[in-house]
């Protein structure tokens, strides 16, 4: 028999054989068996195989380098180290930062867990993002599997109370908030999520923190029948600055009283602490904060608090307050109370020290990071702002809802004038 018959002969055998078992091969098996054959046939023998199968000439290659590969033999391993479809994101790099930045304005989220939803579709986020040139990655269920993954889930349609009537403008302050956030970011300048913490009772008390952690069986911790506010040893108020930008948060612990004095103070140490050093050539900074309690909208003290600091400082200080009823809205809520109420869920809160070391060491999966320091000044209830004072304030209020939107700026002095 000739060699060319022989090969004829293994070319005929091979196409019937494959015909035959190829459907009950694995990936792996159909790579070795091709190589095998084109190892076999020698001369066109790579040629040969991807006639008879429809494979690849890579993949016949890669077969051919398993076949003598001693470790190949002795792995359980189907599909070659890399091999398989890419993952979406690994072929468009810029696809989840701009899923990310196209949700973050419109996100949702209830303070008290780390669930979030988006008020978007995802027939509307495809689109989006078709537009933003990802159509040839992007499908509605690669949206959802990414979405899924970012921790947002598909809710059901309902309404969302938020006091007694929501406001006409509050989509578009929403938006604005969103936009001012982002330019700041953008160009390196400091944007931060401001608000007072929920009050917590000091104490060998139950209420403020219901919940369980992992104890010895049968010795639970043991607390007050009873949280009597008279039995406290004092009450903590955890002010917090989050920043938008470094996922950092700062919370300022007081033992007195929540004031727009205190609110200030807090955003001082903050920027001493940790903004100045992290952003060392800005003259600007960006607070957002709800329209309520010690750093309101109508606040007059906190204006003036805010413009003796910006005098002392040499920044310029944007503020924005998110509308009514919608406080918690605001990053600070989810990205970093939230974190603390689960970090010290099931915990007496027994000493202040205890509080302030629960905060501090407050981490998530995202990379938050948490500093806690505890304010043992007094802070004054009912301080008044005079009229020349008020006066006297640099204030450069916004085109748009100039209440919520200003800007307070240094003071100028007879030398800098």
């Amino acid at each position: 028999m000739s060699m060319g018959q022989m090969v004829q002969d293994i070319e005929a055998f091979a196409h019937k054989e494959f015909s035959l078992l190829g459907p009950f091969f694995n990936e792996k098996v159909t790579r070795v068996w091709a190589g095998a054959m084109a190892l076999q046939l020698c001369y066109a023998g790579i040629a040969t195989v991807v006639r008879i199968t429809g494979l690849a000439r890579k993949t016949v290659r890669a077969g051919m380098d398993d076949v003598q590969d001693p470790a190949v033999r002795q792995s359980d391993r189907v599909r070659r180290p890399g091999g398989g479809r890419k993952s979406v994101v690994a072929g468009d790099p810029t696809l989840l930062d701009d899923l990310r930045a196209l949700v973050a304005p419109a996100t949702r989220g209830d303070p008290e867990r780390t669930l979030r939803w988006t008020s978007k579709s995802v027939a509307k986020i495809t689109a989006e993002l078709q537009a933003q040139d990802h159509t040839v990655t992007v499908s509605e269920r690669t949206v959802s599997k990414l979405l899924k993954a970012e921790g947002y889930s598909l809710q059901s349609l309902r309404k969302v109370h938020e006091g007694t009537t929501d406001h006409p403008d509050r989509d578009l302050q929403f938006k604005f908030i969103a936009d001012q956030s982002a330019r700041f970011q953008e160009a390196g300048d400091p944007a931060i999520s401001v608000d007072t913490k929920k009050k917590e009772l000091i104490g060998n008390f139950q209420l403020q923190n219901k919940g369980q952690q992992w104890q010895p069986k049968g010795q639970p911790e043991t607390v007050n029948v009873y949280d009597f506010p008279s039995d406290a040893e004092g009450k903590a108020v955890p002010y917090g600055v989050y920043d938008v930008t470094a996922n950092e948060g700062f919370v300022n612990v007081g033992m007195s009283h929540d004031t727009a004095e205190f609110s200030v103070a807090s955003i001082r140490q903050w920027w001493e602490t940790m903004g100045q050093a992290r952003y060392p050539a800005t003259t600007r900074l960006y607070i957002t904060s709800d329209s309520g309690g010690s750093d309101s909208a109508g606040g007059h003290l906190y204006k003036a608090e805010l413009q003796a600091w910006a005098s002392a400082s040499g920044l310029e200080i944007h503020v924005s307050h998110y509308p009514p009823g919608t406080s918690k809205w605001d990053p600070i809520e989810h990205r970093l109370f939230s974190p603390i109420s689960l970090n010290w869920r099931g915990e007496p809160l027994r000493s202040f020290d205890i509080v302030v070391n629960f905060i501090a060491n407050t981490t998530t999966k995202t990379g938050l990071r948490v500093r806690a320091v505890l304010d043992t000044r007094e802070y004054a209830t009912g301080r008044k702002v005079d009229k020349a004072t008020l006066a006297a304030l640099n204030i450069e209020r916004n085109d748009f809802h100039g209440n919520w939107n200003y800007i307070i700026k240094p003071q100028l002095t007879e030398e800098s004038a």
